[in-house]
């Protein structure tokens, strides 16, 4: 409902009396022309005056180049006169580059063949296969030899390429993660088998051997190691080790080792080997017995490298795959193990009528046409044999004064 306000009218007292106020007129005063002061106007000047005085001065970036070829021509002239390097900061650079140099790489220091006199190998382990080979042959008792006798990887360029990417592999599976002594010390006992009877004579031989069982010679190729992508760094390093073993380089501290494990477990057949020592993270051993002499270190290095890669399944193992240590020694003493280099050839097969005349027996050096004994003589219009000791008619004196000197 609608609201309604009744207001009470407002009545004024009898004696009040209305009372006109006067109206003044309005007058309008002049405005001056500074008031009031329009400040905004004064800041849009001040702007102006601003841009106008930036753009009639030179740029910042100018001043910066200007600064920077100040400073450049300033170098420029006052270092040939020998300012601008306090204390000598490239002599000292120089010195310190000098530092890390043998002393046949330095200017002073060096002449032709001064790298044989100055470079130390004793201080790394490593001994050169020259001296290595002369302690090996100058020894008169298994007790004069300290370190092993030197393997040079020989035969065709594929025969060595396969020699290094076996060591390489077993040195990198092996001990990827460790200093250079751990790795040379593994590649070492690697060699060291290759010139042991009771196993392959070849590198590749040694790495893989007994790979095609789940238990062999070098864990890492049996159990699925290899299937792993090695790091390019880890490789080229393991890789120079190898190559320095294939060299003849024997690495001294591990002796005669044919095996070792690592320090993290303690296997059955420590105890019953010879300790040589901890490098790295493995401790090596040698055979106690007759096996583990240096004069049972028999065998030739072969050169003919099998496949670099683990055999197959279908391989059939040799009686020298025995991965115990124990029995492969036992067997080894026994005499059931002979080297492979003793191993011989077939005779070769002769058609029938080689056969009636004798066979083989043709063909052996006593037999062969012209064969005489040293000090005899060919018959008469036959030419003596290739490599028979005598010398051909007309040349018997060939090694004879015509006349002697002075007389």
């Amino acid at each position: 409902m609608p609201l309604d306000i009744a207001y009470r009218p407002f009545e004024l007292p009898a004696n009040a009396r209305v009372v006109k106020a006067a109206v003044r007129p309005v007058v309008v005063e002049p405005v001056s022309e500074h008031a009031p002061r329009d400040f905004a106007a004064r800041v849009r000047r001040r702007d102006m005056r601003s841009i106008r005085r930036a753009l009639r001065g030179p740029s910042v970036l100018r001043q910066r180049v200007a600064g920077v070829v100040m400073f450049g021509l300033l170098a420029t002239v006052l270092g040939p006169i020998g300012w601008g390097e306090p204390g000598g900061v490239q002599a000292a650079t120089a010195r310190v580059q000098m530092a890390g140099l043998q002393p046949f790489e330095r200017g002073g220091d060096s002449f032709p063949g001064s790298a044989f006199y100055w470079l130390d190998t004793q201080e790394s382990g490593l001994i050169e296969a020259t001296e290595a080979q002369a302690q090996w042959d100058q020894s008169k008792s298994d007790a004069d030899i300290g370190s092993a006798r030197p393997i040079l990887a020989t035969g065709t360029t594929e025969d060595r390429w396969r020699a290094l990417q076996c060591l390489t592999t077993a040195i990198y599976y092996e001990a990827a993660s460790e200093p250079d002594a751990g790795q040379r010390a593994v590649a070492q006992v690697v060699l060291n088998r290759v010139a042991h009877p009771a196993w392959p004579n070849t590198v590749c031989g040694v790495v893989y051997q007994g790979s095609e069982r789940p238990s062999c010679q070098f864990s890492f190729a049996c159990d699925g190691s290899l299937a792993r992508k090695p790091m390019k760094a880890f490789w080229d390093r393991a890789r120079r080790v190898a190559a320095d073993a294939l060299a003849g380089n024997v690495y001294a501290p591990v002796g005669l080792a044919t095996h070792y494990h690592t320090t993290a477990v303690h296997p059955y057949w420590a105890p019953s080997l010879a300790f040589i020592g901890t490098i790295g993270a493995h401790r090596f051993y040698n055979w106690a017995g007759a096996a583990g002499k240096p004069s049972a270190f028999t065998a030739r290095y072969g050169g003919s490298e099998p496949i670099a890669a683990p055999h197959p399944r279908t391989w059939t193992p040799s009686p020298a795959d025995i991965a115990d240590p124990l029995a492969l020694e036992k067997a080894f003493e026994a005499g059931k193990i002979a080297a492979a280099t003793t191993v011989a050839a077939p005779a070769p097969a002769y058609t029938a009528p080689l056969l009636q005349r004798g066979g083989d027996a043709v063909f052996r050096a006593q037999g062969l046409p012209g064969l005489i004994a040293p000090g005899g003589t060919a018959p008469r219009g036959e030419a003596p044999a290739s490599g028979s000791g005598s010398v051909l008619p007309g040349h018997e004196g060939a090694s004879q004064w015509i006349a002697q000197p002075g007389a």
